[in-house]
């Protein structure tokens, strides 16, 4: 008895000794790091608070369209302008590589290369997989013991490449044909363009193929749904529909914007157009997997909250700019300013899309930016939003942040007006909506990314 009282006294001290540090009282598991929300390039910080959201007054067709409610929304961080062509074209760079590489890849694998490296010392064989091997003490040592088991259990560190091995992105990629490498290189190009002849002897990549894939989630708030969260593969191409310009205008000559609006460097920093609502949110999901390889290549440990489309609610408080029951983000009631000018780009006169200025879109940095330092709120091109369409949901949703996520409704919301609309679509109360899978020459989007934390509007400099 005295034996077995003696072993559990020193169990008792030694436990003591290690793990009551806190002396028992309760202080939290605390992470090693600290969290410090970082505003992303090209954001600004659009404080949380609450507003009456809708139309105040009744509209010139009489009655009103949704009856005005006060929400609340948390703050977040917000483009500062439109999704330029410019940024876009990251996107749709980045599918096409990837792509490319993949083919590379793939026929690097399936042969034996004989190239003698003499052309800027590539060949097909140096776009294979990056193989990822503990076969040598070397390979040991370059990997954390989790991402060995993945190694040996998956075949790679990352399980959702299912099986397959990452790209190797450190080798360039030759575009011209008078460059490439070997022989091997240029019949894996020439599966990639469209044949010359079709396209007036210009090599033109072949479009069909920027595929991008990615898993969807989406909540589930509409009656009739068991599941709170959804998932599912999307696989979309991400070419914006170039051809907008002739189709939204019937009999009409646009043939410079449809040949140069997303290619042209003239209109680099233009609105991109022609992007339907699935396209940017597959937009949203490369821009998040764009940041956290980064993060995940740097060892920070943490993610990045979700790039996403906003909730109308949170594009309406953003468009007021902090104005109690402001027409437009400038305030109003007027479009023009003490001079004369035009405080947007649309559509000021009956068949005239001229009289302010401009005949289609302007650079996304233009006019005046409202109070939270957001440009072109109202006008240039209408925004897409994370929202369904659905009138009768105004009337029994909550009032925090609003947003009717439902996958079965094709119809989605989209604020601000465009260079083609009057001035009543420019009012940030003002409710449209288009279908998910179209794309106009009028629409283009923002996105949006949640501030973690709450922010201490005294003391920081955004």
């Amino acid at each position: 008895m005295k034996k077995i009282l003696f072993f559990s006294l020193v169990i008792a001290t030694l436990v003591g000794c290690g793990g009551f540090g806190d002396r028992g009282e309760l202080v939290g598991s605390k992470s090693e790091t600290a969290w410090f929300s970082e505003k992303p390039f090209g954001m600004v910080l659009v404080p949380g608070g609450s507003f009456t959201m809708g139309k105040t007054e009744e509209n010139r067709w009489g009655g009103f369209e949704v009856p005005p409610r006060s929400v609340s929304v948390k703050e977040f961080f917000m483009d500062d302008t439109e999704i330029t062509n410019s940024e876009y074209k990251e996107f749709v760079y980045w599918v096409r590589d990837s792509i490319v590489r993949t083919e590379l890849a793939n026929y690097a694998e399936s042969i034996v290369s004989t190239s003698d490296k003499k052309n800027n010392n590539f060949s097909i064989s140096d776009y294979k997989f990056i193989e990822q091997k503990l076969d040598n003490p070397e390979d040991e040592d370059k990997y954390t013991p989790y991402q060995k088991y993945m190694i040996k259990t998956y075949g790679s560190i990352n399980s959702n490449q299912k099986g397959s091995m990452p790209l190797n992105w450190s080798v360039p990629l030759f575009w011209r044909a008078d460059e490439f490498p070997d022989e091997e290189y240029a019949e894996v190009m020439d599966q990639v363009y469209l044949p010359a002849e079709d396209n007036g002897n210009v090599r033109v990549f072949d479009v069909e193929l920027l595929k991008y894939s990615y898993l969807s989630k989406h909540k589930s708030n509409v009656m009739n749904v068991s599941k709170k969260n959804q998932y599912a593969e999307v696989d979309i191409n991400v070419y914006p529909d170039t051809t907008v310009w002739a189709k939204d205008f019937a009999y009409s000559h646009n043939d410079v914007m449809v040949r140069n609006y997303f290619w042209h460097t003239a209109y680099e920093e233009y609105p991109v157009v022609g992007v339907s609502w699935n396209q940017a949110k597959a937009f949203c999901n490369w821009r998040t997997k764009k940041k956290n390889d980064y993060l995940r290549a740097i060892g920070a440990g943490v993610q990045t909250p979700d790039f996403r489309l906003p909730t109308e609610a949170e594009w309406e408080f953003a468009a007021r700019g902090g104005i109690e029951n402001g027409k437009y983000p400038w305030g109003g009631p007027y479009v023009t300013d003490r001079y004369g000018y035009y405080l947007a780009n649309f559509r000021p006169k009956r068949n005239n899309l001229a009289a302010d200025g401009f005949t289609y879109t302007v650079e996304a940095l233009s006019f005046q930016a409202n109070d939270y330092g957001l440009y072109n709120m109202s006008g240039n091109v209408s925004e897409w939003t994370s929202t369904a369409y659905n009138i009768s949901a105004s009337y029994v949703t909550s009032s925090l942040n609003i947003d009717v996520d439902d996958p079965t409704n094709k119809r989605k919301i989209i604020r601000g007006g465009s260079w083609k609309d009057i001035a009543y679509f420019l009012e940030v109360s003002t409710q449209d909506y288009e279908y998910a899978d179209s794309a106009k020459s009028y629409i283009g989007f923002r996105t949006v990314q949640d501030y973690l934390g709450e922010a201490r509007w005294g003391g920081l400099n955004y």
